[in-house]
């Protein structure tokens, strides 16, 4: 007696695996995934961007700032005016890159290694950073692409009842009371 599988065995066998992976690629949806991913980045990011700039404000020996209002892409920046940034993508934490603060005056070293870039980094995901120099006051922006963290998603953080800012299109972090510079 012969051991082993008929051809037609094999045939619902394969075809069972078929059906199982397209349900699983159509539950788990990758691609939402990859956008999550990349807005949880974009999170982690302007958050210790924010965290670098307060330990900057606390404990430098120079705490001058220079007006200014960079995208790391792009030139047209967020907000409900669409204001004009200058794009910028150098990521020297010397005072020249998209964030205008020397974070090497910090005594004992700067907390950042470098400014860390948008995980798209093109025209519509980007960072925005804009400053008062007079109030020693800013505003870093972000625009999160995947539905779980957008304005109706179940994870919202872009609407002004959740980030406290004036767009409620953009994730809005900073000091600016009412975060509207931007």
């Amino acid at each position: 007696m012969k051991k082993g599988f008929t051809l037609l065995e094999l045939l619902i066998v394969i075809g069972i695996l078929a059906i199982l992976a397209t349900v699983v690629a159509l539950v788990l949806n990758p691609a939402e995934l990859l956008r999550q991913a990349r807005d949880s980045q974009r999170l982690s990011d302007l958050r210790t961007i924010n965290s670098a700039i307060g330990l900057w404000v606390a404990s430098a020996s120079s705490t001058t700032m220079t007006s200014a209002n960079n995208c790391t892409s792009g030139t047209t920046g967020y907000g409900p005016t669409a204001t004009t940034c200058v794009a910028n993508a150098t990521t020297t934490i010397a005072g020249s890159g998209w964030i205008n603060i020397n974070f090497t005056y910090i005594p004992g070293g700067s907390p950042l290694s470098r400014l860390p870039l948008d995980p798209s980094n093109n025209v519509t995901n980007y960072y925005q950073f804009k400053n008062d120099d007079t109030n020693l006051t800013y505003e870093l922006n972000a625009n999160m692409e995947s539905d779980k963290y957008k304005a109706s998603g179940a994870a919202d953080v872009e609407s002004n009842t959740k980030d406290g800012g004036n767009n409620a299109s953009v994730y809005e972090i900073g000091t600016d009371p009412g975060l509207d510079l931007i």
